[in-house]
């Protein structure tokens, strides 16, 4: 399958690809270039707004406006810019940021954290939850570099990446109260592919991980069998999601960090792929 290039750009660490509905285009973030981006398929525009502060994720609020998770921990960022804590993590460790994150079907934001010297003692991180009530769950603990995280079509199950373990993992979820248990390896990635980073997961409850390293995006069968890749021009392919009006557009972030725009010219740019899946309904923060 092959890929191509829909905003070029440098974006230092690229990551967090997320489809709006509601207005029709993706939402990605640069996580160490404090921005927040917006692509419009509709129109090629990709707008970008500096946000003062590193940020790993974001979410749509059902409310409006987006939830962050930034450095220090949750923040809300309004249609004119303006930003409101909502919970602070590790706040007083500028050693640590906040990663990846998603939101489960009702409405819990999901993120962990990882050390800013990815050479630091493994198990600093953590992953949370932050539930509706602005209320702030450790999830998992002794975590190296918290990454990808989606949930199966039926809501059983949560799959879950530390990206130096080279591993993804799966858990049984429980919908109703947020619960996971029986944490267990589904795949384990050969050094010569990468590091899994971010992932999504289809309709049909397929696997889709951007490997760190490995210019690639596996698709893996739930029992975790590989299927196939996608291959990109770019080494640090980094996350990835479906969106577009039909839902058939995988979105795939890339980062240019410690890469040369000779090396690779389209380091830290956005690419799209059509794979032929179709992907879930994306989640939004309902607090």
């Amino acid at each position: 399958m092959e890929s191509e290039l829909v905003v070029r750009t440098r974006a230092e660490v690229g990551e967090g690809p997320l489809w709006d509905p509601g207005t029709e285009t993706l939402l990605w973030v640069d996580i160490t270039g404090s921005a927040v981006h917006r692509f419009d398929p509709a129109n090629g525009r990709n707008d970008c707004t500096d946000v003062g502060i590193d940020v790993g994720a974001v979410a749509v609020r059902a409310s409006g406006g987006l939830v962050m998770a930034a450095a220090d921990g949750f923040r809300s960022l309004e249609a004119d810019g303006s930003q409101t804590v909502l919970a602070e993590v590790g706040a007083d460790d500028p050693s640590m940021r906040m990663n990846d994150g998603k939101c489960d079907r009702h409405g819990r934001f999901w993120a962990g954290t990882m050390a800013y010297d990815e050479a630091a003692p493994a198990g600093l991180g953590k992953l949370y939850r932050l539930d509706p009530d602005l209320g702030v769950q450790v999830m998992v603990d002794s975590v190296s570099i918290s990454n990808g995280i989606d949930w199966s079509p039926d809501d059983r199950l949560m799959y879950y990446i530390d990206s130096p373990t080279r591993r993804v993992d799966v858990f049984d979820f429980d919908l109703d109260d947020g619960a996971i248990t029986n944490r267990r390896t589904l795949i384990e990635a050969d050094a010569s592919v990468g590091f899994p980073d971010g992932m999504t997961v289809d309709a049909n409850g397929d696997l889709w991980v951007a490997f760190w390293g490995g210019a690639r995006v596996g698709h893996f069968a739930p029992d975790g069998s590989e299927r196939g890749m996608v291959r990109f021009p770019v080494s640090q392919t980094s996350s990835c999601a479906f969106g577009g009006s039909d839902g058939r557009d995988l979105y795939v972030t890339s980062a240019a960090r410690g890469i040369s725009e000779e090396a690779e010219p389209e380091a830290g740019s956005l690419f799209r792929a059509r794979t032929g899946a179709v992907g879930q309904a994306p989640n939004s923060f309902s607090g």
